[in-house]
């Protein structure tokens, strides 16, 4: 039996302090020719794909226009990130990069990513906090769904095609510093795990009624039922 583990990336596995934030501010001026209130929009949780669909709703664009444009909008992204990743650091967030790696070594599990960050700009993220990503051998990414919920089915339709087997929600784990993450994983019937290592306060996570509260990932080992 392949348990199957499935991390956010922000507030979980790493802290970004701003890239994010700024690779899209440049990514939405060259792709769409506006920001919207980008300064003050809350990000937790979302999918970019959501991100700019909510800042661009009041300037005429709907989220199926802004996901015809993720191709496109993805690359612009993806090589702001790099120009400007010199002025910007990422760290892992403590015990993510341990975590991560004792997982790789047990033949029981299969380790992946489930984020709202597009595919290219999490592998730059990850990169500029000491992970690799072919750590992650699968996952599922906020340009391919605008939905965080969608993320999570895709991310377990791709376990099953990488592994040629049935892998059902109840052994499968999403790792997550928001409300939507816990979301998430009941939407395919999985361990919702949340973590205070984000911006969420833990009281607003207890009342998204997570099947576990970890105050950080040190604990993760011992509550899981291995």
């Amino acid at each position: 039996m392949t348990r199957l583990v499935l991390f956010d990336i922000d507030g979980t596995l790493l802290i970004s302090r701003g890239i994010g934030r700024e690779a899209k501010r440049l990514a939405m001026q060259e792709c769409f020719g506006m920001t919207g209130d980008l300064d003050n929009h809350v990000f937790g949780g979302k999918t970019d794909w959501r991100i700019v669909a909510e800042l661009l709703a009041p300037h005429g664009l709907s989220a199926d226009d802004v996901g015809r444009a993720m191709p496109a909008y993805e690359a612009v992204m993806a090589r702001h990130m790099r120009a400007i990743m010199g002025g910007y650091r990422a760290d892992p967030i403590p015990h993510a990069m341990e975590l991560v790696s004792e997982l790789r070594q047990r033949d029981d599990t299969l380790v992946g990513l489930v984020t709202g960050n597009t595919s290219q700009t999490a592998a730059i993220k990850l990169e500029m906090a000491g992970f690799d990503r072919a750590w992650f051998p699968l996952g599922a990414f906020g340009n391919e769904s605008a939905e965080r919920e969608g993320l999570t089915r895709l991310a377990l339709q791709r376990a099953r095609e990488l592994k040629g087997a049935q892998i059902d929600g109840a052994i499968v784990i999403v790792i997550g510093d928001t409300p939507e993450d816990i979301k998430a994983a009941r939407a395919i019937k999985a361990i919702a795990v949340a973590v205070c290592t984000g911006y969420v306060p833990r009281e607003v996570l207890i009342c998204s009624d997570p099947d576990f509260l970890l105050a950080d990932l040190s604990a993760f080992l011992d509550l899981m039922p291995w």
